[in-house]
Formats: C-alpha cells, structure tokens, sequence
C-alpha cells in the first residue's frame, strides 16, 4: 500500500484535514484566551484564572466554533468515503483531483469564514459538498462495476 499513489494521496489527504482540524480547535482555544472568557466555573479558578464565566460564547468565539463544527460535519463523511474509494482502486488522476480540490477547498473555506468574506465562504462550501457528492458517485460507481 505504501507505494499506492491513490493511497498516498489518501493518506496525505487524512494528514492535511486533520491537522487542519487540530489547528481550528487550537484557535478556537487561543480566540477564547484572547476574550477572557470561560462557560466553565471550575477553569476560571485553574487554567483560565481570572476569566469571567459566560453563558453564551463571545461572537469572535462563536465564529471560530462554527467554523470548526462545519470543518469538521464536512470533513468526516469526504474521509470515510474516500477510504472506501482508495480501497476500490480509482484512477490515480482522479482520487488525486477529488482529494485536493477537497482539502483545498476546505482550507479555503475556514480562512473565508474566519475573515467574514462572503460570497467566497459559501462558493467554496458548495464546492466542497460538490466535490463530496462526485466523491459518493464515483465511489457507487466502482462498487457497482
């Protein structure tokens, strides 16, 4: 398998959304510190001292935890699918192209929806649903065959 360019790919395609998760939940944690904020009593008086408890999280907050919660619902089906797809033996060229317009466009999608830049937020994500779908298409089709 090691020298499976469609597995490479995968495989290189788990790494990069993962770490890409594992940064956004860093983030989120930094973006959090920044506001002082806490909706956990017992970190106010350990790892965040000092930090007010809240009820709801502070907007610049909010935003990055959508963004990790979108990042993530869209992320888990694409890799469970692709496995499945590595595992039939696709073209190179396409798992390669379905594999990186993914991961590119997801990476897009963050750094869009971090900053607040619309129309490009949403042109991205129905890419990457797109991207998704031609994904479960292709992978019905080499099952089937």
């Amino acid at each position: 398998m090691a020298h499976d360019p469609v597995f490479s790919a995968y495989a290189l395609t788990v790494v990069v959304n993962s770490f890409h998760l594992l940064v956004l939940w860093n983030y989120s944690g930094g973006t959090r510190g920044g506001t002082r904020t806490t909706m956990n009593p017992e970190d106010a008086r350990t790892v965040a001292k000092g930090a007010a408890v809240v009820e709801a999280d502070p907007p610049e907050v909010a935003r990055v935890m959508r963004t990790q919660r979108n990042t993530f619902d869209n992320t888990i089906p694409f890799l469970l699918v692709a496995s499945v797809f590595a595992a039939l033996g696709p073209d190179k060229l396409e798992a390669q192209i379905l594999f990186g317009l993914f991961t590119g466009l997801r990476l897009f999608y963050s750094l869009a929806y971090l900053k607040g830049l619309q129309p490009w937020r949403t042109i991205s994500y129905a890419l990457g649903v797109l991207t998704t779908l031609t994904l479960m298409i292709e992978t019905c089709r080499l099952a089937l065959s």
